[in-house]
């Protein structure tokens, strides 16, 4: 009885050893990976759901100026989490419209602030869907800042300028479409 015991213990501190270091290459990579890409929210693949904000902007080519932005601005996690956001996305003409050289000159790491500021200007964190906005509404933006909503031949126009041009949802919010960029105190 004494070596059937023995036996157990032996056979038990082996498969204790083996679980151990099954798990260990496994968790040493695990970690290595997370290091290695700094990866956040961003960083988790996910094909079957529904695409969020960022994935959707990403997809289009109309806004390639507006995803080179975000990444430089560091936003990228900040709007692939739960949310839910309300992005007014300018398209890649609306940033054309610009001033020659200003787009260039935010994405410098030296303009992270000013472009952030602008950026965050852009969103609102719930969900303001196309047949909610009415003529004379007022959202606080996340950087602080207010968008006005009017009413032009029935449909929403952001700040007296930009028309939405499509609404897109997303798994963590909504895209509207913009044809010109919002600049905070205009």
């Amino acid at each position: 009885m004494k070596k059937v015991i023995k036996n157990c213990i032996v056979v038990a501190a082996m498969l204790a050893a083996s679980c151990n270091s099954a798990n260990t290459p496994a968790k040493e990579a695990e970690a290595t990976q997370t290091e290695a890409t700094g990866a956040g929210q961003s960083g988790v693949k996910d094909d079957v759901s529904n695409p969020n904000v960022v994935q959707v902007a990403v997809g289009s080519k109309d806004h390639t100026t507006l995803v080179a932005a975000v990444t430089a601005a560091k936003l990228v996690d900040v709007l692939s989490n739960a949310g839910p956001f309300t992005v007014f996305a300018p398209t890649n003409a609306a940033f054309d419209k610009l001033p020659a050289g200003t787009v260039e000159g935010l994405l410098k790491p030296e303009k992270i602030d000013a472009l952030t500021d602008i950026l965050q200007y852009h969103v609102y964190v719930g969900v303001l869907k196309p047949e909610s906005l009415q003529d004379g509404q007022t959202f606080g933006q996340v950087n602080g800042g207010n968008i006005k909503i009017t009413m032009v031949d029935g449909k929403p126009v952001v700040n007296g300028k930009a028309h939405i041009l499509a609404s897109i949802p997303a798994s963590n919010g909504i895209i509207h479409v913009i044809d010109e960029v919002l600049l905070p105190g205009n």
